[in-house]
């Protein structure tokens, strides 16, 4: 048997050597850190693509700029999916085509804040009812727009009365219904393909009776507050899921080695809406529920961009001021419902006057065809009773005011220098029940022709099926 020993000088020289290396990796060798763990916040980016956009000069038109003021006899200069001039007596540069707008108006395109176009679709059936997800009182891990369906007819018509944009909501069955979606108003192959570059999520929540009506027999909540315990929590777990990221990438930037916490996609949402990268968009008719929202918008510190149908915001229309929440309404449907029942037909002028946000929605995939008319009717009623609104003052309730709430007002919402060119030309004074949208434009292209019906969006439910002998 070989035999070795310690005292051996070879062997003691060869320990030393190896025990040397060992210790050297020791000191040089660090745990390494795992990688950050970053969310993507955006895995659904938009994949729209404008139409060509067309050198085009409007001249002689009578020009409403969405910001109240009002140009007659005006020339406005399009190119390149922009605005480039507008004005008096304006020289037309070479290359552009001119439409003679003499008895017209050339309005900003109209945004509708409330939507459901796409996620109650027509033909209205069981299976395209898609917008609410009625299996628990906060839902906010879902989107709108993994429901819309993009060749809802609903699209092509609202482009034919002037929707250049629109925002898609889900329901209003929940306390907190999910995430919203900003839309051109292009009816294309995917929701991708519609969505608004950049635009900011939205996020829809419920009060009154509806939460109640739908969990009342469900577990609850079943009456008011309940509904305002349910919000309170909601944002209290948020703070909690942010607090938790929050600490773990200071802990990653402090160079430790931090587990991240395990992904929650409803908390998620709600962090984003107390962070301000989500615009809480709130369902609420009476004026006492929009008062105690706001002072749940204060203990957690998060802001209300509008208050949706708002039917009674007349009675606080200085605190919505106040507090810079707009009010997104109905010129006149009330009493279809209790909370709505105490609705005047002067809401929209009255919170207008007060200096608050107001805008012009429907709600409907009828009314959505005709808003410049419901806007009209705001007005005729605002005048009426004494209040002095001119229109152009009143096309704010159709464009800026919503581009605002929406967070899209540095793109489009007005008439102005290197704003996108979603307008409207019509064939008279856009407050006029004889009011048609003649021609209309997204990014400066050519979206909808009342004159050229073959430009005309069709969905496939439009066309029908061959009758029996006709597929011969």
């Amino acid at each position: 048997m070989f035999k070795t020993s310690l005292k051996s000088p070879v062997l003691l020289g060869t320990l030393v050597v190896a025990t040397g290396l060992l210790s050297g990796c020791g000191d040089d060798t660090k745990p390494q850190q795992a990688p950050f763990v970053d969310i993507n916040q955006n895995p659904f980016p938009s994949t729209y693509k404008a139409l060509p956009s067309q050198k085009i000069a409007f001249t002689h038109v009578n020009l409403l700029d969405g910001l109240g003021g009002q140009i007659a006899n005006a020339t406005l200069l399009m190119a390149d999916g922009k605005i480039q001039q507008l004005g008096e007596s304006l020289e037309i540069p070479d290359g552009y085509t001119v439409i003679d707008g003499k008895d017209k108006w050339l309005t900003p395109g109209i945004i509708d804040v409330h939507s459901h176009l796409g996620v109650y679709a027509s033909p209205s059936t069981g299976s395209h009812s898609d917008g609410n997800e009625a299996t628990n009182p906060v839902t906010a891990q879902v989107w709108s727009e993994h429901s819309v369906w993009p060749q809802d007819p609903g699209f092509g018509r609202a482009l034919a009365g002037g929707v250049t944009v629109l925002q898609i909501l889900p329901g209003s069955a929940n306390l907190v219904g999910g995430r919203s979606v900003t839309v051109k108003n292009l009816p294309n192959r995917t929701v991708q393909d519609m969505k608004f570059p950049d635009a900011p999520y939205g996020l829809k929540m419920a009060c009154g009776e509806n939460p109640k009506r739908v969990y009342g027999k469900k577990g609850g909540p079943s009456t008011r507050m309940g509904n305002v315990a349910g919000y309170r929590q909601a944002w209290a777990d948020a703070q909690d899921y942010q607090r938790s990221w929050d600490k773990y990438t200071e802990e990653y930037k402090a160079g430790k080695n931090p587990k991240a916490p395990k992904r929650d996609l409803r908390l998620e949402t709600l962090a984003g809406a107390l962070k301000g990268d989500i615009k809480v968009h709130m369902h609420c008719y009476r004026a006492d529920d929009m008062g105690t929202m706001m002072d749940v918008m204060k203990e957690f510190g998060y802001q209300i961009t509008s208050f949706q149908h708002a039917v009674e915001a007349y009675k606080i229309a200085d605190k919505l001021a106040e507090n810079k929440v707009c009010s997104a309404m109905w010129a006149d449907w009330w009493g279809f419902k209790m909370e709505a029942y105490d609705g005047i037909r002067e809401n929209i002028a009255m919170v207008d006057k007060a200096g608050a946000c107001a805008i012009v929605h429907s709600d409907s995939d009828l009314g959505i065809q005709r808003l410049n008319q419901e806007a009209a009717k705001a007005l005729g009623d605002g005048q009426r009773a004494g209040i002095n609104i001119s229109k152009a003052h009143a096309w704010q309730w159709l464009s800026s005011n919503p581009a605002k709430s929406l967070g899209i007002f540095d793109k489009t919402g007005s008439l102005e220098v290197g704003k996108n060119a979603d307008l409207v030309l019509w064939s008279t004074d856009p407050f006029s029940t004889y009011a048609q949208a003649e021609k209309v434009y997204i990014d400066g292209g050519l979206a909808f022709d009342r004159d050229d019906p073959s430009r005309w969006p069709v969905s496939d439910f439009e066309l029908g099926q061959p009758g029996e002998g006709d597929s011969k």
